[in-house]
């Protein structure tokens, strides 16, 4: 069986305003990779909710959790209940749907985020399994779709000039200081998508590191 959990903090749960960990904190962290994985806070997002999200998300704030975390905020950011007021305030488009079914993504605390702009499209899917913790299990970006293990930290790296070989650099780098289980290739019309699903999390420093010196990646984490 995979161990899912990589440190004691996936078990107590983080610092957070509540309610719920699974409910509240989990969906500020699906909404604050959302917004890493748009580049920023989208102009228009619908975030379509399953299973118990679908039935529970107005009394447990899961909507105002995942307005804050589009925004940017930290579970833990006093800021947090008033986030779907600041995002209207922003221009921020945010709507909710309660989608009947079963997820996409074969779990009860799903939210798939469709993100958007004048120039840009993204889909992020992800779950809340508890304690705060969450899985990303598909996205879509640039009219392809990544399954995913779920299992976060991961890379992703966007090639738009298609260069052959052009994530030796990273994948070099990623081997020396931050080991990935698995690398996946993937080929749209515009641009080739690598993927990386990462062992261990990231330090913050290194996260900035990569993102000095990768300039096209993505680091959900």
């Amino acid at each position: 069986m995979v161990n899912k959990y990589r440190s004691v903090f996936d078990i107590i749960g983080p610092v957070m305003i509540g309610p719920s960990s699974s409910h509240t904190a989990g969906a500020v962290a699906i909404g604050r990779e959302g917004n890493k994985l748009f580049g920023g806070v989208p102009k228009k997002v619908t975030v379509h909710y399953y299973g118990s999200f679908s039935q529970t998300h107005r009394g447990h704030g899961t909507d105002y959790a995942i307005a804050a975390g589009i925004l940017g905020f930290e579970p833990d950011d006093p800021r947090v209940p008033q986030a779907p007021e600041i995002a209207r305030k922003q221009g921020i488009d945010i709507r909710f749907v309660e989608e009947k079914g079963d997820s996409p993504i074969h779990h009860p605390n799903t939210a798939i985020l469709d993100m958007k702009d004048n120039t840009k499209y993204r889909q992020l899917s992800g779950c809340s399994i508890g304690g705060g913790a969450i899985e990303i299990r598909s996205l879509i970006i640039d009219n392809i779709e990544i399954k995913s293990s779920g299992l976060l930290p991961m890379i992703i790296y966007i090639d738009h000039k298609k260069h052959k070989n052009s994530n030796l650099p990273l994948s070099n780098f990623l081997k020396e200081n931050a080991p990935f289980v698995e690398e996946n290739t993937y080929q749209s019309e515009n641009s080739y998508i690598y993927e990386y699903n990462l062992k261990n999390y990231l330090q913050d420093s290194l996260v900035k590191e990569l993102n000095d010196k990768f300039k096209s990646i993505i680091v959900l984490y």
